[in-house]
């Protein structure tokens, strides 16, 4: 809805520019001009003026100008029509609309936001009083002070029917009022009941900090344990963010902006510095609250639990981004370790745990991939074709060409690292990765013809070294494991030691596998206990070399831990195949052409016999 011209040209005529400057930078008057420390670069002498005659302000550091609207914009990071809005309230002022119907809904809006108001200060007074003491207790057994309680204007739903209508009718404020502003419902009987009740209130705001609606967390055990307030006029929870008008100049400040899950994680950070985060309303992120999140910052980093619900998250808010993406613009992911969330972990390990966590987010592009890995898990022909068309079927999605063209050719670039075939044609083992998160971290890696026997090698290395680690996937793969031949004679005897303390004992951690087959026979009676011994360190430390960058939670580690084994087993029985078929051609005196031939041959033949990992 445009607003008049003349309407603007009066609020600069009736607001100085000095006026709204001082509220964000500390000026003073010099001459006919104010002079400041730009609020747009860190100085130490003065380069920033403003002309109160001339409604203007200058900065000589920046080469910033403009009137008293692009000033809030850029200090604040409102558009153009919040920063009227903004000027006109300090005026005093109502933004005119044009035609009757913008003019009746001002009216409607203007007044539920008064109603709102009224209430914020009924709840914030009831937190104070003998029936809101609960509430408090539990807001600073949280760790929420009373500074922070009352920056996030915190209150408090006494459990008494009526109780929110008697507070507020001295301020005229009636139960139909109520009811429109979502405080109050109607029965089919006609009386009015309390929305809330026995629940600590938290404001939900708009942009410029007007109340539109509120979120309650019950105390005890009640259900639902967050309710946020029925949709009215100026409430519409797929366009509002917790926190949004707490954050935004900071999110402005630090060209970022952070989303949480809920309405204590953004208090809890800003509480310990961290005061560009917010929160959607209990919901999953929509496109709306995206937009809502770029206007503050380029690429918004959604801090996630690590477990399989924040994983969940994470995808559902990629998938969402895909078909509005732009130039420039996107979402990071950074995953927390699991069992945490924000709160918990700033207060457990401070607010540097967090931004350890965002520095290492992941990129969207990263979310997509593992989403379809762990779909497919394309670990045989037929699976990787699968993820191929899927991978690709997500950048259609993308509604910009730019965008939609740079992704086809990053994701094609990963799809030929991570299964292109030798320029000979023949699928070959080429390197495989692990890209849990997101990020390749080489788990092993074939080369053909390049000393085999010294590969083979490290495979039985590093496959018994995990099966150590992680004894807990001895008894899914111990029948393939001990049909296997092993180059070297010590790993054959160690594997059989390894399978044999495994079966007799159940529930083992990596530390009792180890002093068990350390304790064994092994190490008393053999001649060569002291090569056994080095072999046994040899191993868990190619299982640590292969585990590296996989740090995480024990679920997630032994997920990527149990895919590695089933990669080096297949990989092992390749080998074995291989290298009879590499006998054959030598004793038959051929081309090397044949050994390619044939090993085709057999790669064919087991494909169609047995299923893959």
């Amino acid at each position: 809805m445009a607003v008049p011209p003349e309407f603007l040209e009066e609020l600069r005529n009736r607001v100085p520019v000095s006026d709204v400057v001082r509220r964000h930078v500390q000026i003073r008057k010099q001459g006919r001009e104010w002079a400041g420390l730009s609020p747009f670069n860190k100085e130490k002498t003065p380069s920033f003026f403003v002309n109160d005659d001339k409604r203007f302000y200058h900065c000589f550091s920046s080469g910033k100008h403009g009137d008293v609207f692009s000033f809030l914009m850029e200090v604040s990071g409102l558009n153009f029509r919040e920063a009227i809005e903004a000027v006109a309230e300090f005026a005093g002022m109502d933004v005119p609309f044009e035609g009757p119907q913008a003019e009746e809904r001002r009216k409607i809006t203007k007044g539920l936001r008064e109603t709102l108001a009224v209430a914020t200060e009924y709840y914030e007074a009831q937190l104070r009083m003998p029936a809101g003491a609960g509430a408090l207790a539990y807001l600073h057994s949280r760790g929420v002070d009373d500074a922070t309680i009352r920056r996030f204007r915190i209150g408090y739903a006494p459990p008494a029917y009526g109780s929110l209508a008697a507070g507020t009718a001295p301020d005229g404020v009636t139960s139909r009022m109520l009811v429109d502003a979502g405080l109050m419902k109607q029965r089919d009987d006609g009386r009015v009941t309390d929305y809330f009740r026995d629940r600590i209130m938290f404001p939900i705001t708009d942009r410029q900090g007007k109340v539109i609606a509120f979120g309650g967390r019950v105390l005890g055990d009640g259900q639902p344990k967050y309710l946020n307030s029925p949709e009215t006029e100026v409430f519409h929870k797929g366009h509002v963010l917790y926190g949004l008008s707490q954050c935004r100049e900071a999110a402005h400040r630090a060209g970022r902006v952070l989303v949480v899950e809920g309405y204590m994680d953004v208090i809890a950070l800003a509480q310990s510095g961290v005061t560009e985060a917010v929160a959607p309303l209990g919901t999953a992120l929509g496109e709306d609250q995206i937009r809502l999140l770029w206007s503050l910052a380029p690429e918004p980093v959604l801090c996630l639990d690590g477990d399989r619900a924040g994983r969940a998250a994470a995808i559902r808010a990629a998938e969402r981004a895909l078909p509005i993406l732009e130039p420039g613009r996107s979402l990071k992911f950074a995953m927390l370790p699991a069992g945490e969330d924000p709160d918990s972990l700033v207060r457990k390990s401070g607010a540097e745990a967090l931004e350890a966590a965002v520095a290492a987010a992941d990129s969207l592009e990263s979310v997509i991939w593992q989403a379809e890995w762990d779909r497919q898990m394309p670990t045989t022909p037929e699976r990787r074709a699968a993820f191929h068309r899927a991978i690709l079927g997500r950048v259609r999605q993308i509604g910009d060409e730019t965008v939609r063209a740079y992704y086809e050719q990053s994701l094609r670039e990963k799809l030929r690292s991570q299964f292109a075939a030798p320029a000979s044609g023949n699928f070959r083992g080429n390197e495989r990765k692990n890209w849990q998160n997101g990020r390749g971290s080489a788990v092993f890696a074939e080369r053909r013809r390049a000393d085999p026997r010294r590969l083979r090698g490290q495979r039985e290395r590093t496959l018994l070294g995990l099966l150590v680690t992680y004894p807990e996937l001895i008894d899914e793969v111990a029948e393939q494991v001990a049909g296997l031949h092993y180059v070297d004679g010590v790993l054959d005897t160690l594997s059989s030691r390894i399978l044999s303390v495994a079966a007799s004992t159940s529930n083992l951690d990596a530390s009792d596998v180890f002093a068990q087959v350390r304790a064994s026979e092994l190490f008393t009676h053999n001649d060569e206990a002291s090569v056994v011994e080095q072999e046994l360190n040899a191993i868990c430390a190619n299982a640590k070399a292969a585990m590296s960058g996989n740090a995480g939670d024990k679920t997630t580690e032994v997920l990527v831990a149990r895919k590695a084994v089933l990669e080096l087993i297949d990989a092992l029985e390749r080998d074995s195949v291989r290298a009879h078929i590499a006998h054959q051609v030598e004793s038959l005196d051929t081309s090397p052409d044949a050994l390619d031939q044939l090993e085709a041959n057999v790669a064919a033949e087991r494909s169609r016999t047995r299923t893959g990992f």
